[in-house]
């Protein structure tokens, strides 16, 4: 069986209580985006659940949870999956949007993730130090990093025991030898929950939006011996270059081009060295915490690096 007739098949038994639709009518349109629009299989199924979950009038959480898996976090790896956790409530963090009840870090044995509990789902409330088991939760991923939502159909059971909460993070120290393309100033899909960057004005999934700025950099670290992509989100790029986001679409906008503003950092930041420290997500290590190093480096060695990749 084939992945898309392996996916239509999923796909088609999440609604089959909701509507009446065909095997065969979901496989085309996932073969469609994937064959012809050259859209990665997993955003393809997103965007056909996503067409099927307008069509039904429905949420994404009024779906079945299906068959539901046991799972530590670092086991975490594809989104859009039901899953069950047993998770110290690590920390918590002060939402930045009404439609979030709750959002924060959850910790087992293996590691940590990020939770978010929707304000919607009227959920009763996890505190900080306490231990849970939480079943029918949603797997997600952003930029290479894996997340779970809580939704309506979430089941909280507060359990007194204690965890030894895990550190999935990893460090590497090495000179900044290249900012990749998608640095700098970029826009992202405004839907809710979405936040794909924008290619041309377009997201992947929901089309032609009006993008929101933002900032992040794409690099690579280089130790010597191995090289390392890494990704710096707003608040750690604004931290390295010293470049906000308002400062930078003011740099766009003067120059009417928003490459000025990755070829400021690129300028700023090729070349010096760094200890980057987070979790490694698929080929990316996401920064979580940034030390610049005093360690020269030869710019002409650096430049030559870069330009052999």
């Amino acid at each position: 069986m084939s992945d898309i007739q392996s996916a239509a098949e999923d796909i088609h038994e999440e609604f089959a209580e909701h509507l009446d639709i065909q095997i065969e009518d979901v496989a085309n349109r996932l073969d469609r985006l994937v064959t012809e629009y050259k859209v990665p299989l997993s955003e393809a199924r997103r965007s056909v659940e996503n067409h099927y979950l307008e069509e039904a009038g429905l949420e994404r959480e009024d779906l079945s949870a299906g068959s539901e898996t046991e799972v530590s976090v670092a086991d975490i790896d594809q989104p859009e999956e039901w899953v069950s956790l047993t998770a110290q409530v690590v920390e918590l963090w002060e939402p930045r949007s009404d439609a979030v009840g709750q959002v924060g870090l959850l910790g087992d044995a293996s590691g940590t993730i990020k939770f978010t509990a929707w304000a919607k789902s009227d959920l009763e409330s996890l505190e900080e130090g306490e231990v849970y088991r939480l079943d029918n939760v949603v797997t997600d991923e952003y930029q290479g990093r894996y997340s779970v939502k809580l939704n309506k159909t979430t089941e909280i059971a507060h359990l007194d025991e204690e965890i030894e909460v895990g550190n999935n993070d990893t460090t590497m120290e090495g000179a900044l030898v290249d900012i990749q393309s998608g640095s700098g100033l970029i826009k992202r899909c405004p839907v809710e929950d979405c936040t794909r960057v924008l290619q041309n004005g377009r997201c992947s999934e929901h089309g032609d939006v009006e993008g929101e700025f933002d900032l992040r950099i794409k690099g690579v670290l280089d130790d010597g011996r191995e090289v390392q992509d890494v990704i710096f989100d707003r608040e750690m790029t604004e931290s390295l270059t010293g470049i906000d986001l308002e400062e930078a679409k003011q740099m766009a906008q003067d120059a009417l081009d928003t490459t000025v503003v990755a070829d400021e950092m690129e300028d700023t930041l090729l070349g010096r060295y760094y200890s980057v420290t987070g979790p490694i997500m698929g080929r990316y290590l996401l920064a979580n915490e940034v030390e610049e190093l005093t360690e020269a480096v030869d710019p002409d060695d650096v430049l030559i690096r870069a330009r052999s990749m």
